[in-house]
């Protein structure tokens, strides 16, 4: 007999996930049942796995369960791979965590959830949830990136933002909308652990009210492209502010296919907010 595991599906900004709660860290889920959960017509459908488990019940989430993080965001990619982070998937998980009870957040309290990218702290925001995605590094590489829709290869500016990206600037929202990200683009030389590849239009004004704003859209590794992904949308920011120069502003707004999110820089860290939302639940038979 298969077995049946129950499921929440949930989305921040259109970037859709499957959640499954597997508090004691006793599921093993393979990489084809995660691509079959996440298939769009044979499964469930989605972007990527929520697994909800304590911290301290698996290998990966001693670092965190030492640090006071009770809860752990196992993340694996729709082709079943395991990522460092997603920014929209943990603030779905932290809506699981406290719709399901197993969680409380006051509005001025912090939450500690870990990740592969450790332990990292979440407090809610006006967009919904805000977490904080620690330091963050600007690669100085800087790689060619060939897309099906640009006519020429156009140099990528490298952020790791607890995951690898790869940003390119475009001249126009007509150059954005013409990408067909059904196929994936093409980076040389290609980073070691791959990444995600962001395509950013600024505003025109770049600035409005002290706050930058750009346009995105999404390539994500072992996924294809997504509404949204918060990472990369971290990551654009970072970008577009390291090209703008000294006078850039520390707060963005970052309009992608699925939504809007928020971005700021503070102490060297960078932080990201945005809305999360629960959307069915169920059971479902594993493949």
């Amino acid at each position: 007999m298969p077995q049946t595991i129950a499921f929440t599906k949930g989305h921040g900004t259109g970037n859709d996930f499957v959640i499954v709660p597997d508090e004691d860290g006793l599921l093993a889920l393979a990489d084809d049942q995660v691509a079959a959960l996440c298939d769009r017509r044979f499964g469930i459908g989605a972007d990527g796995i929520l697994r909800v488990v304590r911290s301290r019940a698996i290998p990966e989430g001693a670092d965190a369960a030492a640090a006071g993080a009770e809860w752990f965001m196992d993340y694996r990619n729709a082709d079943g791979s395991p990522a460092e982070m997603c920014g929209n998937g943990i603030r779905v998980y932290l809506r699981y965590l406290l719709d399901s009870g197993l969680a409380t957040l006051a509005d001025t309290e912090t939450i500690l959830i870990g990740t592969r990218n450790g332990p990292l702290p979440m407090t809610h925001s006006d967009l919904g949830f805000e977490v904080d995605l620690g330091h963050f590094r600007i690669e100085p590489d800087e790689p060619l990136v060939r897309a099906k829709g640009l006519p020429v290869a156009r140099p990528g500016l490298g952020v790791d933002v607890g995951n690898p990206h790869v940003v390119v600037a475009l001249p126009s929202h007509d150059e954005l909308e013409g990408l067909d990200l059904t196929y994936a683009p093409q980076l040389a030389p290609e980073p070691p652990r791959g990444a995600n590849v962001e395509f950013v239009v600024p505003a025109d004004p770049l600035v409005r009210d002290g706050v930058g704003m750009i346009r995105m859209r999404v390539f994500e590794r072992g996924v294809g492209e997504t509404l949204s992904c918060g990472t990369g949308v971290a990551a654009a920011a970072l970008a577009v502010r390291h090209w703008a120069g000294a006078a850039a502003p520390d707060r963005w707004r970052v309009e992608v296919p699925g939504g809007v999110l928020g971005v700021r820089m503070v102490d060297g860290h960078v932080l990201l907010s945005g809305p999360a939302t629960l959307v069915f639940s169920g059971e479902v038979a594993l493949a």
